[in-house]
C-alpha cells in the first residue's frame, strides 16, 4: 500500500521524523479538479505537509491549512483529520504560467497569509477552534515555497525545531519531516518522545542529510528505499505505518445549513430565477439540489416569499 505515513525516531538522539507518500489520496483530488501546474504542485505539497503535522498532534479533530493570496491564486485549503482522511481544493483565476513562483501566485501585494486551524471534533460549549496565522514574508523577504512557509510558521509559533522537504507532481505528493525533541531524560513508550543517550550532533547531521534529498528522488523512489539511503548510518526505530485516504465530509445537511445562513430572502430570490438551488462541493464536486419544497422545509416557521410552496408534513 503506497498511501502511508511512517514515523521513526533516532535511538541515540532527540530527533524524530515522519515521511508520507500520497498516491491514490492525491489522485482523488486531481480527478475532481484540473489545476495549472504550479497550483497543483503547491496544493500537493500542502497535502503532504498537512498529513505530517496532523500525525504529530494528539488531537481529535481536523487540522485545516489555508493559504490566502492576493494574486491569481486566491485560496488553497487542505483538511486532514486525526484518522488521516483528507480533502483539498484551490481557488484561482486567470492564466498561471508553469514557472510561476509562490510569490507570483499568492503574494502580489505582500499581504498573503498562511493559517493553520485546529477544529475539535466534539466541541464543548464556548470552545473555539485554535488558529495560528503568519504572513508569507520572513526575515529575509518573501518565502520561497511551502516548506519555507511551514518552517516559518513553526518558528513563529515557538514550536519544536522543524524541517520539511516536500514534493508533488501529477502522480504523487511526498513529504519528509524532522523535529528536534527537548531532552528531558527518562523513558518513553512507542511513538512517544524518547530521551537521547548522547549524540549532540544528531540534529544538525539529520538536517544535512535531509538537504541532500532531491525532488526527483522523493517522487520516483520508494519511500522505504529513500529513507534507507538517507539514514543508513543511523539507528532508527520505525513504527507501524498509518494509511491515508481521500474523504470529503460534505453532506446535504451541511449544505442546508449554509443555505439557512444565506437567509430566506436570498434563497427565495434565487428560486425566483431558477427551478432549484444547486450547490457543488468545492472539494469533491458532489452536487446538491434544493427545490422550492426543500427550501420551504429549511425555513419552516419563517416567512416564505411568494412562489415557494409551504413545507408539507412529509417529502420524499
Amino acid at each position: 500500500m503506497s498511501d502511508q505515513l511512517h514515523k521513526f525516531m533516532f535511538d541515540a538522539a532527540p530527533v524524530r521524523g515522519e515521511y508520507v507518500t500520497l498516491d491514490a489520496t492525491w489522485q482523488a483530488v486531481l480527478e475532481r479538479h484540473d489545476y495549472p501546474l504550479p497550483v497543483r504542485t503547491l496544493l500537493g505539497e500542502m497535502m503532504a505537509a498537512a498529513a505530517l503535522l496532523s500525525a504529530n498532534i494528539k488531537f481529535d479533530g481536523a487540522l485545516v491549512m489555508q493559504l490566502h493570496g492576493n494574486g491569481p491564486v486566491h485560496m488553497l485549503v487542505v483538511e486532514c483529520n486525526a484518522d488521516l482522511t483528507m480533502r483539498a481544493t484551490a481557488k484561482y483565476s486567470g492564466s498561471i504560467p508553469d514557472d510561476a513562483t509562490l510569490t507570483d501566485m499568492v503574494n502580489a501585494d505582500g499581504h498573503a497569509r498562511f493559517a493553520i486551524t485546529l477544529d475539535p471534533r466534539d466541541k464543548v460549549p464556548g470552545q473555539q477552534p485554535y488558529q495560528g496565522i503568519v504572513p508569507l514574508v520572513g526575515e529575509d523577504g518573501p518565502l520561497a515555497d511551502m516548506a519555507d512557509v511551514l518552517q516559518h510558521y513553526m518558528h513563529r509559533s515557538e514550536q519544536l525545531d522543524t524541517r520539511l522537504w516536500l514534493a508533488a507532481d501529477a502522480q504523487r505528493a511526498v513529504g519528509v519531516l524532522l523535529q528536534r525533541l527537548p531532552d528531558h531524560g527518562g523513558t518513553a513508550g512507542a511513538g512517544a518522545e524518547r530521551a537521547p543517550d548522547h549524540d549532540e550532533d544528531a540534529w544538525e547531521r539529520a538536517c544535512q542529510l535531509g538537504n541532500t534529498l532531491t525532488r526527483k528522488e522523493m517522487l520516483e523512489t520508494a519511500p522505504e528505499t529513500m529513507m534507507r539511503r538517507l539514514f543508513w548510518q543511523e539507528d532508527l526505530r520505525v513504527f507501524e505505518p498509518q494509511a491515508t485516504v481521500f474523504r470529503c465530509s460534505c453532506s446535504r445537511q451541511k449544505v442546508g445549513g449554509m443555505l439557512r445562513m444565506l437567509g430566506v430572502e436570498e434563497a427565495t430570490s434565487i428560486l425566483s430565477e431558477r427551478p432549484d438551488i444547486e450547490v457543488a462541493c468545492e472539494f469533491c464536486r458532489q452536487q446538491y439540489r434544493f427545490d422550492p419544497v426543500d427550501v420551504a422545509q429549511l425555513f419552516a416557521g419563517e416567512t416564505i416569499s411568494a412562489g415557494v410552496a409551504p413545507a408539507p408534513s412529509q417529502h420524499h
